[in-house]
């Protein structure tokens, strides 16, 4: 990743870079000019910007589909990849659109600035002129951002570190948590899912019948068990963030845990076992 930093806080960068540009290349248009533009300039650098932003950008969404694919493919051959994935889904996609809109409005800008061409010079046509090339330039930037961020070698690993950071914002102090222990009490956790979790799931049932297991993910058997009605909803979210902590240490390269998750951890599994208490909890064989 280039930068920790929610979608949000760099559409809020991007934006204000663009206005404050927007603002000081209008503003130096209007006192001081550095460059006049003719007709024939102005026809040329707004269709040919249009022209640059709209194939950069086509090419753009290309390559990420077939990259959201390869995410997908991933995604479905390792399961523990599920959570880190999705949040990858859901930045990317909202950084897409960000790009999208972006592209847009310096495709409708340019248009406009073609437009007011003919018009006399005026504030007005200083400020669509400039605000349209300043558009131009943030696309160029935000686009090359969005590739790097797509590209990123490390991506997996960035947005692990930032889901462990979220379920787990204490594992930085000087107290740190047993690992041994919270993997101990994750595999017992874990082992009550898989016995538990088939007994509700037709899918699961016809697979084990048949002696061509399917491994469910952990995510789907707690979710089982909670549309069953055999554990509560605050369980189910508990063993949600457990999981999802799991898979972020595994891929995360960050293998800490804070005390508070350890004693988090051996609550669950008390309460799981209490849940399931009075089932089979072997497997048909």
């Amino acid at each position: 990743m280039l930068k920790s930093w929610s979608p949000s806080a760099t559409i809020g960068c991007f934006v204000a870079v663009f206005i404050a540009l927007s603002g000081f290349t209008s503003f130096v248009g209007a006192v001081d000019p550095l460059i006049y533009l003719n007709e024939n300039q102005i026809l040329y650098l707004f269709s040919t910007s249009a022209q640059v932003v709209a194939g950069i950008y086509g090419l753009t969404l290309t390559g990420f589909i077939f990259f959201r694919n390869e995410l997908s493919r991933e995604e479905f051959e390792d399961d523990t990849l599920a959570d880190a994935i999705e949040s990858l889904k859901k930045r990317y996609f909202s950084l897409l659109l960000f790009v999208t809109a972006f592209a847009i409005l310096t495709l409708l800008m340019a248009n406009l600035a073609i437009s007011y061409e003919s018009a006399e010079p005026n504030d007005a046509k200083v400020i669509i002129i400039n605000s349209a090339q300043s558009a131009f330039i943030i696309s160029l930037f935000a686009i090359a951002y969005f590739i790097f961020e797509v590209a990123s070698p490390k991506r997996i690993e960035g947005v692990s570190k930032r889901l462990q950071n979220k379920l787990d914002p204490s594992r930085t102090d000087e107290k740190k948590g047993n690992l041994e222990d919270f993997v101990r009490n994750y595999n017992e956790i874990e082992s009550l899912l898989i016995a538990n979790g088939w007994r509700y799931d037709k899918a699961a049932s016809v697979s084990y019948e048949t002696r061509a297991p399917k491994r469910l993910p952990n995510s789907r058997l707690a979710e089982i068990l909670f549309r069953s009605g055999r554990i509560t909803q605050s369980l189910f979210q508990r063993l949600r963030e457990l999981i999802t902590l799991r898979n972020s240490i595994i891929h995360g390269a960050d293998p800490v845990v804070s005390q508070d998750i350890v004693q988090a951890s051996g609550q669950v599994l008390q309460e799981l076992r209490s849940a399931l208490g009075g089932e089979d909890n072997d497997l048909p064989r």
